[in-house]
């Protein structure tokens, strides 16, 4: 093969691959060109999307498309579409602390049975409130007011009956002594009111209130189909008879309990997203005032942090401030001090002297010690008139320069 021959295939080869690059290239922008007419109307999609999401942001929506929890129903929750079924058990405290021995062995043998009788799995829930006094203001008040309304009844009946004079004394004292009585209760009972409401201002005095959940889940019974009706009467009949079982096993350890109904079960939720607003806006004024189309009305965790981390931070500075006030403060006094001692140095040498020569009157007698004062003392008088004649002759000095440049 000649020379020739060669460069003419690679010549060949060389026209094919550009051609082939060409096609490649051409069949590229074609694609390119349809993806971006198919993303167009899709973007479309999208914004019409957005505006639409942006529009439903400003439409009242159910509080229950934000929580863990679909409805509360036939005294359950409902939880992940039906999947998940909850009945709440409250339970009444016991103080353990102040039960005798034999009342603890029984409590710890009855709850340790409650516990070998377990099948599924159970939760303990604990929340802490703010003791609420306002029912039983209400009671103590009306009862109160009925005593005031007795009170008064006896009262004008006993002075009616005075006026008439028709009564024997003996019983007159006894219808005082009965007033007496009754003024007595109404003023203790007025009392109890007053503390209590006095009382109820504290925030700071706390309950705690226990709760036992119990969960049930449709498809760990079977796989048969049923309808949602079907599946809830299953679900409360299963979740019932485990709390009535919870309920009797726990008696025996002296534990009252109930099963929460569905509006205390909605109080329990609503104490526990709102923490803050619950203690002063329970969850019939929520109600009342359409809270159950909105958002918890908790603060954002990160927008309470941020207070709380503004509040120690003002805080801190203050204190910073006021120990290093507290620092200049004392610098300044420790500077008059020295400055008054600076000042006043020959005053303290002189009440040295004295205060030495008075320790050793023993020693130098009295008549040294005498003689020795009175001179420190005729010295001390001749150093002020010293002082005294210098200061005024200053004070002559500037007196005149300033007679002077008033004439000049």
């Amino acid at each position: 093969m000649t020379n020739n021959q060669i460069a003419n295939m690679l010549m060949m080869f060389l026209v094919i691959m550009v051609v082939l690059l060409f096609v490649l290239i051409v069949i590229y922008l074609i694609i390119r060109i349809k993806s971006k007419q198919k993303e167009k109307p899709a973007t479309n999609n999208e914004q019409t999307s957005n505006k639409s999401k942006i529009q439903q942001m400003y439409n009242v929506q159910s509080i229950f498309n934000f929580m863990e929890f679909e409805k509360i129903e036939d005294n359950m929750i409902i939880q992940k579409k039906g999947k998940k079924f909850a009945m709440v058990v409250k339970c009444q405290g016991v103080n353990f602390d102040l039960m005798s021995n034999v009342e603890k062995s029984s409590v710890e043998q009855g709850f340790t049975e409650y516990l070998n009788t377990l099948r599924k799995p159970i939760q303990i829930y604990i929340q802490t409130r703010t003791v609420d006094l306002t029912g039983s203001l209400s009671t103590y008040k009306q009862k109160v007011r009925e005593l005031g309304d007795n009170l008064s009844r006896k009262e004008f009946e006993y002075n009616q009956k005075v006026r008439s004079g028709n009564y024997d004394v003996s019983k007159l004292e006894g219808e005082k002594f009965e007033i007496t009585k009754a003024r007595n209760l109404y003023e203790y009972g007025t009392d109890i009111v007053n503390n209590t409401e006095r009382m109820s201002l504290n925030k700071n005095i706390l309950t705690k209130q226990y709760y036992i959940v119990l969960s049930h889940y449709p498809e760990e019974a079977n796989n048969d189909v049923y309808a949602d009706e079907e599946i809830n009467n299953i679900a409360f009949s299963e979740l019932y008879t485990r709390a009535q079982s919870t309920i009797s096993l726990l008696s025996v350890c002296g534990i009252n309990s109930k099963i929460l109904d569905s509006y205390e079960l909605a109080d329990l939720l609503y104490s526990a997203y709102n923490r803050d607003e619950a203690e002063v806006y329970d969850l019939k004024r929520a109600i009342n005032a359409g809270y159950d189309s909105l958002y918890t009305t908790a603060q954002d965790v990160i927008d309470k942090r941020i207070k709380e981390l503004d509040k120690q931070i003002e805080e801190e500075a203050i204190r910073k401030a006021s120990s290093i006030v507290d620092e200049v403060r004392q610098e300044k006094e420790n500077e008059k001090k020295l400055k008054q001692k600076e000042k006043n140095i020959d005053d303290f040498i002189d009440q040295m002297v004295e205060m030495v020569l008075e320790e050793n009157r023993s020693v130098l007698g009295d008549d040294i010690t005498d003689a020795a004062k009175e001179k420190v003392k005729k010295k001390k008088t001749s150093k002020k008139s010293q002082t005294k004649e210098v200061k005024d002759n200053e004070q002559e000095r500037t007196e005149g320069n300033g007679r002077t440049r008033k004439s000049k």
